[in-house]
Order: C-alpha cells, then sequence, then structure tokens
C-alpha cells in the first residue's frame, strides 16, 4: 500500500515506519518535526517526509494513498495540560480534520492511534472496546472526542479503525522517558534508585512500541469487514501490571537498585485493567513478541549503550514537555505551538 503515517518521526512512528518499510508498503511522512533535537541513538528512517502541521495539511497531501495511517498528537498528559485548549484543536479537531480530508482525497482506509487511557479510572474490572469511557486528563478526553468524530464519517467508501494502545515502552529513535517503564529504568540506571511518583497501586497495562507497530500492520492486511469502524485493545491482557511490580522487575533487571517513593507520592488516578482480546480473535496474526521483563532489559542494554545521564532524559534533550518550551523560549514556536 501507498500510506502517509502522521507524527511519523515521533516515538512510536520512527518506529512504525521502519515497520512498514520492511513489509513492503511504500511511506511518506507529514510531521512538524518539533522533536529534531531529541534523536536517541541511531537516526531516524529516510523516507520522503511533508514537513507541515496536521492543521494545516490539504486534500492534495492526502491524494493518490491507499491508506493513512495518523499518530499526530500532543503525546503525554503533562503536554496536554499545559494547553487544553490546544490538546482539542490538535488531537479532536486535527484528527477528524485529517480524516476529513483524506475522505475526499479518496483514501479508503483510516487507522487511528488512540489510547486506552479513554478509560480512564475504572477500578479493577477487566474493561474490553465497549466499556464506558472515563477520561480523566485532557488528552484522554481529547482521543475520546476524536474517535466519535472520526466514526461519524465512517461509510461504504471510508473505513477507519481505531487503536486503543495500552502505555508504551520500549526503545525507539525519538524515546520517550515520561512512559512509565522507560522511566523506571532511566532512574534505575542513571542513580541506582528506582524512583516510584505513585504509590505503586495502581494498574497500567502496557505494550511495547514493535508491538503497536504490528497491530497497525495486522488491520492492513485485514479484510476491511473484519475492521470497518472498530476499535481495538492493543497488547495482551497478562501485560496489566501494578506499578510495584514494574518496579520489582526493574529491581531484577538493573544490578544494585533498591525502590524508592518520591514525596507525597500518592494514588495515581490513571487506574485501569484492560482486555486484549478482541484483536488476537480477530487478527490471529497479532501475536506481540514482548513483555515487561524482556522490554526492561532492552531498555536497560540501549542505556548502558549510550551511557544516559539523568541531566539527559530530566531535561529539554528528551522530555517533550521541557523541549515545547525550550522552543516557545527561543522565538522558534509561538503561543499556538506553530
Amino acid at each position: 500500500m501507498r500510506i502517509p503515517v502522521t507524527g511519523e518521526r515521533g516515538y512510536i512512528g520512527t518506529v512504525l515506519t521502519s515497520t512498514l518499510v520492511d513489509a513492503g508498503h511504500a511511506v511518506t511522512g507529514l510531521d512538524t518535526d518539533l522533536y529534531e533535537r531529541c534523536t536517541f541513538g541511531t537516526g531516524i528512517p529516510d523516507i520522503l517526509s511533508i514537513r507541515k502541521d496536521i492543521r494545516d495539511a490539504m486534500v492534495s497531501d492526502l491524494k493518490g494513498f491507499d491508506a493513512v495511517v495518523h499518530l499526530a498528537a500532543l503525546s503525554n498528559d503533562p503536554l496536554g495540560n499545559l494547553n487544553p485548549e490546544l490538546t482539542y484543536e490538535i488531537n479532536h479537531q486535527g484528527t477528524v480534520r485529517i480524516a476529513k480530508l483524506a475522505k475526499e482525497a479518496g483514501v479508503r482506509r483510516f487507522l487511528f492511534s488512540s489510547s486506552c487511557s479513554t478509560y480512564g479510572t475504572a477500578g479493577d474490572d477487566i474493561l474490553s472496546e465497549a466499556a464506558e469511557f472515563n477520561p480523566v486528563t485532557p488528552y484522554g478526553h481529547s482521543k475520546v472526542l476524536a474517535e466519535r468524530g472520526v466514526a461519524a464519517l465512517a461509510d461504504a467508501t471510508f473505513s477507519p479503525t481505531f487503536l486503543r494502545n495500552a502505555t508504551a515502552y520500549g526503545v525507539s529513535p525519538r524515546l520517550r522517558f515520561d512512559l512509565v517503564l522507560n522511566n523506571l529504568v532511566a532512574w534505575a540506571f542513571t542513580t541506582g534508585r528506582i524512583l516510584l511518583k505513585s504509590d505503586g497501586s495502581p494498574w497500567r497495562p502496557l505494550v511495547h512500541v514493535e508491538d503497536i507497530c504490528r497491530s497497525f500492520l495486522v488491520v492492513l492486511d485485514a479484510s476491511t469487514n473484519l475492521v470497518h469502524n472498530r476499535a481495538f485493545n492493543v497488547d495482551r491482557t497478562n501485560e496489566n501490571d501494578w506499578i510495584r511490580d514494574l518496579a520489582e522487575i526493574v529491581k531484577d533487571t538493573v544490578p544494585g537498585c533498591s525502590i524508592e517513593y518520591a514525596a507525597g507520592a500518592g494514588p495515581d488516578k490513571r487506574y485501569c485493567r484492560v482486555d486484549f482480546g478482541l484483536i488476537e480473535k480477530t487478527s490471529p496474526n497479532f501475536q506481540p513478541r514482548w513483555d515487561a521483563r524482556s522490554g526492561a532489559q532492552q531498555l536497560y542494554d540501549a542505556y548502558k549503550k549510550v551511557g544516559l545521564r539523568t541531566e539527559d532524559f530530566e531535561s529539554a534533550r528528551y522530555d517533550v514537555t521541557d523541549q515545547i518550551q525550550q522552543l516557545r523560549g527561543e522565538g522558534r514556536l509561538d503561543a499556538n505551538f506553530r
């Protein structure tokens, strides 16, 4: 297929681009590349990329493609909280706008990277795709609104699919250290301490970034009637973990480290367990290859290789919110993140 990937220079996008190309697809990127100074380790995939904000995309940018994979968004809760209005403008309205442009351009398939954060706080019940939404942050709420807006466009000529990713982890050329497992291994490696910023009690579903990318592949390969206007939770059910258990996995992985709790650490309101059976039932070729233990080892090995320091991952070099603030301070980005 010929596929434009929005946000292809981000954490998931840089891995997904390589995954799609390796599978034989022809990929074009569309990204503002706000994080061009934040590359971790090896460089990003070398593909044709249109440097453009999704709010400025046009029908002509999407003409002649078979499917759109839409990742572009303000990508975490702290960044979403920085300016909730912009979060809705980009993550909700920008997503619906891209979908409308794709439909007008004659693109038949639209894959949207959604999130299990749409479920928000749900206690100990295991949630299927039919569960009620209960987002607790602007980021999560923007994903709910985007799903609803895109779903309304579905018809015989336009087939959207919604991939609700669990919390991601794993190595990427645009590594994010705000993600829980990535962060815990980084603290353990650089300081000898596993610093928990909550009390460790919440459930958190986790999925490796490479397995997220495999989910896009299997949906692209699936018959349209199987995935038309449907949502899929992405990972496998046994990858719901307590945060405190993740800390123990990291302790087993990084020699000589100890577990500590940040001052004032309390319960995290993002708390849910998720059922991932539907995607495995619908697309038997989806076989996640990673778990938290192997992912922690991958991260530890990568951090050793580059000689990671605390001042790196706690600074604008790898923190997306700090990078945005730095770009604004330098006059390279305005108040509307343009």
